[in-house]
């Protein structure tokens, strides 16, 4: 070769050094799944709890315990081979409430503000307590014709109206009635440490929830027309703060087909999160730290939401700032929020076992899940999408394919739900693991085959629907588990 020969070479191999291909074997099941152990799935949660018990005992968004967490992801994440790893600032509304109480003839029930309610003076208000009509008929004002609730307190029990939601379809009537306080009661035996009214509205008054006992005895003094008087209480602070999204994601694989994963990285103010969601939290890392050592053909995006404990702030505005391109480039969505105590429950994404079902594509992703439980002799729970966590907007504001696992939240399942005790004494190390196991799998037939076992619709451009107030008509807290939280209005 002639010396003038070698800028010519070097032309010609360039391009190639820069192309850097993938050198690393394609992913499978059995090797990934090697990958996610036992050891390092709790070892993140052990890390967790350190962070909450160092910051005042939560990890909730707008409070240094979530600053915390998202310096451990990020840490975590930023180490990974062939991955590029960012965070996202995104706006969400910060709530702490400094006074919640309602009492009866001076006895002073245990009460919860739901977040974004409004607050009634500092002193409180005292009034005549009225009884709401029962069940779906609270739902509606007209069913308060001939109810003299004008001025006073409404006493309503919490259940699902036909807007899907629970606590805002309940508060909303009442208001328009003329009531200048809601005092809502739990529909089961649960103590609830928090709900969300998910973004402030003139529709509301001061609302607070008590437990079901209580509410159950004011009731029947009420349906025995004895007068009952009630003080409430309600002082919340409200205030936009920024807060982060983290991601990490494939250099490789075809970008034009992104498979995203996710789980809320955020707890709620009560207590540690450690299963809700610490355990999704180290199920999506642990796949993330296991597919480094992989190729995939598809590129595949593992996200960590801020704020979805205060409404799926995160994740919405993840959804709501994509282009119409990066739409149309997502193939599907899985979460994984409360994955380690309870059942094994899997999204049914057909809805033939609980409704209502999600995109076509979404029934493969549950089909994949529960053919690999049954193939470990593992009995599945179908769980309905319902809401209640981030696969929400994922779902209803660009129509994609979604599914994910779950445990449930009621107290059969996590009686520690959204209390101080969700610490690292409320996992099922077993119970985590074989749900990341099954993760694994799943996600490593996606990441390969995906396109051909979930063919893209028509181009998404131009039928997104954005949601510019996080309030839409969508219950946070229904039937897939998490009733007990939050609603969208």
């Amino acid at each position: 070769m002639k010396l003038t020969d070698v800028p010519a070479l070097w032309a010609l191999l360039l391009p190639l050094a820069a192309a850097k291909p993938d050198c690393k074997r394609p992913v499978e099941s059995e090797k990934l799944q090697e990958l996610v152990t036992e050891e390092n799935l709790m070892a993140n949660l052990e890390e967790l709890n350190k962070i909450a018990h160092e910051n005042g005992g939560n990890r909730a968004f707008g409070l240094p315990g979530y600053d915390a967490s998202v310096d451990f992801i990020y840490g975590q994440v930023s180490k990974l081979k062939g991955f590029t790893a960012w965070k996202q600032d995104f706006p969400a509304l910060f709530t702490e409430t400094t006074a919640q109480n309602v009492t009866v003839d001076g006895e002073s029930f245990r009460t919860v503000a739901l977040t974004y309610t409004p607050s009634t003076p500092e002193e409180g208000i005292t009034l005549p307590l009225v009884l709401a009509p029962d069940g779906q008929a609270s739902c509606f004002v007209e069913n308060y014709d001939g109810l003299d609730v004008d001025g006073k307190i409404v006493l309503v029990e919490r259940g699902l109206c036909p807007d899907q939601t629970t606590f805002a379809g309940k508060v909303r009537p009442a208001a328009a009635a003329g009531a200048v306080a809601v005092v809502i009661y739990n529909s089961d035996p649960a103590q609830l440490t928090g709900g969300s009214l998910s973004a402030p509205s003139d529709e509301y008054v001061p609302v607070a929830l008590i437990d079901q006992g209580p509410g159950q005895a004011l009731k029947a003094r009420l349906e025995a027309d004895e007068p009952v008087e009630a003080s409430v209480q309600i002082v919340q602070l409200i205030e936009e703060r920024i807060t982060q999204n983290v991601f990490a994601e494939t250099k490789g694989g075809d970008g034009a087909n992104l498979v995203v994963l996710g789980a809320h990285l955020d707890s709620v103010q009560a207590g540690p999160g450690i299963n809700d969601d610490g355990s999704g939290t180290t199920l999506v890392l642990e796949l993330a730290k296991a597919l480094q050592h992989f190729s995939t053909n598809l590129k595949v995006r593992f996200g960590w939401w801020g704020a979805e404990e205060n409404g799926l702030w995160g994740s919405r505005y993840y959804v709501d700032n994509l282009t119409p391109a990066e739409v149309d480039d997502l193939l599907l969505y899985l979460n994984f929020d409360m994955v380690s105590r309870g059942y094994f429950g899997v999204f049914d994404g057909a809805g033939e076992e609980a409704g209502p079902g999600g995109a076509p594509g979404s029934e493969v992703i549950s089909r994949l899940f529960t053919d690999h439980f049954t193939a470990q002799g593992i009995e599945t729970t179908p769980v309905g999408l319902t809401g209640g966590t981030d696969y929400v907007p994922f779902m209803t504001e660009i129509n994609k394919p979604v599914g994910g696992l779950f445990t449930g939240a009621s107290a059969a399942e996590d009686d520690c739900y959204h209390q101080a005790c969700d610490d690292i004494n409320n996992v099922d190390p077993e119970i985590l693991t074989t749900n990341a196991k099954a993760a694994a799998h799943v996600l490593s037939i996606l990441a390969q085959e995906g396109v051909e076992l979930i063919p893209k619709g028509n181009s998404t451009v131009g039928s997104i629907r954005r949601s510019s107030d996080p309030s839409q008509v969508f219950d946070f807290g229904a039937h897939h588990g998490k009733y007990c939280d939050h609603d969208i209005i």
